[in-house]
């Protein structure tokens, strides 16, 4: 199983635009997920996100975001997300720490 878990902050009052777009996910990319066999969990905290997601293999966490529905994804998240002088959101990984049955 392919692990993985970054965090990254929402702009100031974006968070139920946020909420909004993840409950109502386009079917599209929750297709894509299913096909891909990708689970995935974020949490909030204070203006912070933070997703973990696991999938099959890397392979398959890379294929769940098929470019075209995935750049748009990407863009819209952008203007809720803090992001870099060229516009793209700030991901940053976070390093594992422990891991304990399954995800040992």
């Amino acid at each position: 199983m392919y692990t993985t878990a970054s965090t990254f902050k929402l702009k100031p009052g974006c968070y139920a635009e946020y909420k909004k777009a993840h409950d109502e996910l386009w079917p599209e990319l929750a297709q894509s997920f299913r096909q891909h066999d990708i689970s995935m969990v974020i949490h909030y905290y204070e203006d912070r996100l933070f997703l973990f997601a696991t999938a099959p293999s890397e392979q398959h966490m890379e294929d769940s975001h098929p470019k075209e529905i995935g750049a748009k994804w990407h863009a819209y998240m952008a203007t809720l997300m803090v992001t870099d002088e060229s516009g793209e959101s700030i991901v940053e990984d976070l390093e594992q720490a422990f891991a304990f049955g399954a995800f040992a």
